[in-house]
C-alpha cells in the first residue's frame, strides 16, 4: 500500500489563456488522467484566464512554489532556464513537423531534463503553431514595411532584439495588455499564432496578417520543483505520463483551432500575406544567431536541432 501512502492533494496550475484555448483543455484534461488513476487521491485545479496573474508573474511563483504547474511560452522562461531561449530563436524550425521532431525524440527530452536547478520540472510540450506579424497600418510584404512599425513584443529581451533586427520598434506588453494597446494605438500591431490573434480580438484592429512564421517556439509545461518534491516516485511517474499524454491531445485540439481561427479571420476581411520572401527576414537575424552562439551550450544545442531531418 506504499504508493497510497502519499497525502491527498490539490495541485495548483496556471494558464493565461482562456477557458477553452487547447492549453486549458489540455490541462484539464491531466487532472481527469490524474484523478483517474490516483482514484480521486490527487487532483489538478485550473486557473485560466490570468486568475493568477500574467506569465512572468505565474513563473515567478511556480518557482517559488507558490503555484504547482503553469504553461508557458518559452520565450518568457527563457529568462530563467538558458535552453529555452534557444527554441525561442527566429527561423530556427524549418516547419511544425520539424519542431515536432526535435521535441519528441531525445533533444526535446534533454530540455526537458534541464529544468531543475532553476526550480522547475519540464513535464511536456504544448504547440503553439508559428507566430507571424500583424498590424493595423499596412501590409507588410518586405522588411521596409515594417519600418517604425510598434510591434508588441513578449516580455523577452530575444523578441525586443528580433523585432529591432527586422526595422520595427518593439513595445514589451504582458498580453493581457494588447487589445488595449492596439485599440488606442498605442502599439501599431503584435505578432503571434493564428488562435491567439483570434481568440483575444486582436484581428477586429490589426487587419493584416503576415505569414512571417518567424518563430514556432513551443508552449512548456512545467512543474514547481517543491510539489514535484512532495509527490512519491510512483506518482511523479504518474504525473509525467499524464503530462505526456496531454501534449498529444493538445495537439489535435490546436490543429482544429489553427484552422477555425485563420477561416474566421479572413471572413472578417484580414489582409493575408501568404506569398512572402522570408530570406531578407532570416538574413536580418544574423547578430542574434551570433550573440547567441557565443554560448558553447546554445551554439551546440542550435547546430543539434538544425541536423534534425
Amino acid at each position: 500500500m506504499a504508493a497510497t501512502s502519499a497525502p491527498a492533494r490539490e495541485f495548483r496550475a496556471a494558464d493565461t489563456q482562456t477557458e477553452d484555448y487547447p492549453t486549458v483543455q489540455a490541462l484539464r484534461f491531466m487532472g481527469r488522467v490524474i484523478a483517474e488513476r490516483t482514484g480521486g487521491r490527487h487532483q489538478i485545479k485550473v486557473f485560466h484566464s490570468r486568475q493568477l496573474g500574467e506569465e512572468k508573474e505565474t513563473i515567478e511563483q511556480t518557482r517559488a512554489g507558490a503555484i504547482d504547474l503553469n504553461r508557458t511560452n518559452v520565450a518568457l522562461i527563457g529568462n530563467f532556464v538558458p535552453a529555452m531561449n534557444v527554441l525561442a530563436m527566429p527561423f530556427l524550425f524549418r516547419s511544425i513537423e520539424h519542431m515536432q521532431k526535435v521535441l519528441d525524440g531525445p533533444v526535446g527530452n534533454e530540455i526537458l531534463g534541464s529544468f531543475e536547478p532553476f526550480g522547475f520540472v519540464g513535464l511536456a510540450f504544448y504547440d503553439s503553431g508559428a507566430r507571424s506579424i500583424y498590424n493595423g497600418v499596412r501590409p507588410v510584404k518586405s522588411l521596409s514595411d515594417l519600418k517604425g512599425l510598434r510591434i508588441r513584443v513578449q516580455q523577452s529581451e530575444l523578441m525586443s532584439e528580433m523585432i529591432r533586427s527586422l526595422g520595427a520598434e518593439p513595445v514589451e506588453l504582458p498580453y493581457g495588455q494588447v487589445l488595449t494597446g492596439l485599440a488606442t494605438h498605442l502599439i501599431d500591431g503584435a505578432e503571434n499564432n493564428w488562435p491567439s490573434f483570434v481568440t483575444t480580438d486582436h484581428y477586429k484592429y490589426a487587419g493584416y496578417y503576415t505569414l512571417t512564421e518567424h518563430t514556432m517556439s513551443p508552449e512548456v509545461l512545467v512543474m514547481s520543483l517543491k510539489a514535484w518534491q512532495s509527490l512519491s516516485a510512483d506518482d511523479q511517474k504518474l504525473f509525467r505520463e499524464a503530462a505526456q499524454r496531454s501534449s498529444q491531445f493538445m495537439r489535435e485540439k490546436w490543429r482544429d483551432l489553427e484552422e477555425q481561427s485563420q477561416r474566421k479571420a479572413e471572413a472578417a476581411g484580414v489582409k493575408l500575406v501568404r506569398d512572402l520572401d522570408k530570406k531578407p527576414f532570416e538574413d536580418a537575424m544574423a547578430g542574434i544567431y551570433t550573440k547567441a552562439q557565443r554560448n558553447p551550450d546554445a551554439a551546440a544545442l542550435i547546430e543539434r536541432i538544425r541536423k534534425v531531418e
